[in-house]
């Protein structure tokens, strides 16, 4: 059976009131976004399909009006559970005025709730969540005031707590590959990730639902290799092609970011400005020990990257993503999420699995603030909502959690050099706090699993320990009284002897790793 069809076609597929799953990434990675676009068109001119629920486990879109924001428009949908939201700038303000209910939950237990989903089972049991603002004593995953449905209940196995995010019937799902037989089977050659498709698809279809991908090219039936078959075609209903369909918003087609080939990273990675963003790359490497696991987060983490391919380090330990990227050095900016010269590329739920029972060894995440019990906010600032991506995942499993960010912003600026470093102008806002706004990671959580917690600023260095948030160095240079205790909101535990931040990593020199 010919299973192609125009995007308008495929698009008029879609039922009101359809519960629509999105499997993709962030900054157009594995986005359907040709797709995307012609429902978008139908909804404008027809007024269908409306008051969709839409479940994306990834942060999607381009904050151009791409991904998600495709579904941004008053009427078209009801109800969104997304992990990530800042990718899809229109969706967020949908939710501030409360327009559409919204909720965050785990990437990675959405991920695995597809699996549930398509398995007939009723959902997804993990400690993932607990005591975090999607623990339904908290927030439940609830991010705006018309938002009232629980996505999440505790229960209680054999005496220990667990979360249960319970299953629901998907009508619709769409994903994106590389290539299709006119059948329907799908091959990723040239996607650098591999999400949760196959397992969607199959909730989709155990539902009662339809499947529509889009991909690059569509070749006879029966000439794929049936190796790299990643959904069959008794999954899908339709196929959607688009020739000029791009790995990523800001990549065409790079082989090295599919495994399609090796290059030498020189070109790629520049060495990092000796700025505050490298002064905390640098002390968060200093942490990471030979044959560790270890996992690094969006944004300023993504820098330990840099600093380890700058100090040749980087066969001296795995560093993954939770994309299902294993080996290789991360991308970064929009490109988050794909791996230069990756060795093993993974569904997503397969590596969710592995960091949720404990595999990963240390984790690099930021922080927006931490307070003064060590909790930590990526996912709420003021109305807006943000969401964790795979966040709490990774910070509830990691044995050793290490959160960087400067100790103030909006208008810092510094001076770095000869091991020291200089305050020029002072950031508005603090982020130490007295609470967070919201507890995107639960510091007793963290102590009851005996986790090593530490946050690490430009200036100073925190621990976690059952007694609060201890302040464990100092960077050379700095003013205890001036430069840290008046820019936090609380005061950390001053032990008797302070120690001072590595001067090796205020200066040009490598570090030595």
């Amino acid at each position: 059976m010919d299973k192609r069809m125009s995007a308008s076609q495929a698009a008029a597929l879609i039922k009101d009131n359809a519960c629509v799953w999105l499997a993709a990434g962030g900054g157009g990675i594995n986005e359907p976004s040709y797709f995307l676009k012609a429902l978008e068109s139908r909804f404008l001119d027809t007024g269908h399909p409306y008051g969709m629920t839409l479940c994306h486990s990834a942060g999607v879109g381009d904050k151009q009006g791409g991904g998600v924001d495709r579904f941004a428009h008053e009427g078209m949908v009801r109800k969104v559970i997304g992990s990530h939201w800042t990718w899809s700038v229109n969706m967020q303000e949908l939710a501030r005025r409360e327009v559409i209910e919204a909720y965050v939950l785990p990437q990675g237990t959405m991920t695995q709730l597809t699996r549930e989903i398509a398995g007939g089972r009723p959902g997804v049991i993990t400690k993932t969540g607990l005591g975090t603002f999607v623990d339904p004593r908290v927030e439940g995953g609830s991010m705006n005031g018309c938002s009232h449905e629980q996505l999440a209940e505790l229960v209680d196995i054999k005496g220990e707590e667990y979360l249960l995010y319970p299953s629901f019937p998907i009508d619709v799902t769409i994903i994106r590959g590389t290539t299709a037989d006119e059948e329907g089977n799908l091959t990723f050659e040239q996607e650098g990730i591999l999400p949760e498709s196959l397992s969607a698809a199959q909730a989709a279809k155990n539902s009662g639902g339809i499947v529509i991908a889009q991909v690059k090219r569509i070749v006879r039936k029966g000439t794929l290799n049936p190796l790299l078959i990643r959904v069959p075609g008794f999954l899908i209903d339709a196929i959607v092609q688009d020739p000029g369909q791009r790995q990523s918003l800001l990549t065409g087609y790079d082989p090295a970011l599919s495994g399609e080939c090796r290059i030498p990273l020189e070109d790629k990675l520049k060495p990092m400005p000796l700025d505050e963003r490298k002064v905390i790359a640098r002390r968060a490497a200093l942490e990471i020990r030979e044959n560790a696991v270890v996992n690094l987060g969006f944004g300023m983490p993504a820098g330990v990257a840099s600093i380890i391919r700058e100090e040749g380090a980087d066969g001296l330990m795995k560093l993954s993503v939770e994309q299902g990227i294993t080996g290789g050095i991360p991308a970064s900016g929009s490109n988050f999420g794909l791996v230069y010269n990756p060795e093993v590329i993974l569904e997503e739920p397969a590596q969710f699995d592995w960091y949720d029972g404990g595999g990963l060894d240390i984790a690099v995440l930021s922080f927006a603030e931490f307070d003064r019990e060590g909790n930590v906010n990526v996912s709420r600032f003021g109305e807006r909502v943000n969401g964790v991506g795979g966040f709490i995942n990774i910070s509830q499993s990691a044995k050793q959690v290490i959160f960087v960010g400067t100790l103030t912003a909006g208008g810092l600026e510094c001076d770095i050099a000869d091991g020291r470093i200089q305050i020029k102008k002072e950031g508005r806002i603090k982020k130490a706090v007295v609470k967070a706004a919201q507890i995107s990671f639960s510091a007793e959580y963290a102590l009851q699993r005996g986790q090593d917690v530490m946050y690490v600023t430009e200036r100073a260095v925190f621990q976690l320990t059952g007694n609060g948030v201890v302040l464990k160095e100092i960077a050379p240079g700095m003013d205890l009284e001036h430069d840290i205790l008046r820019n936090m909101e609380f005061s950390p535990i001053i032990p008797d002897g302070i120690c001072h931040m590595p001067e090796r990593i205020f200066s040009q020199k490598k570090l030595g790793l």
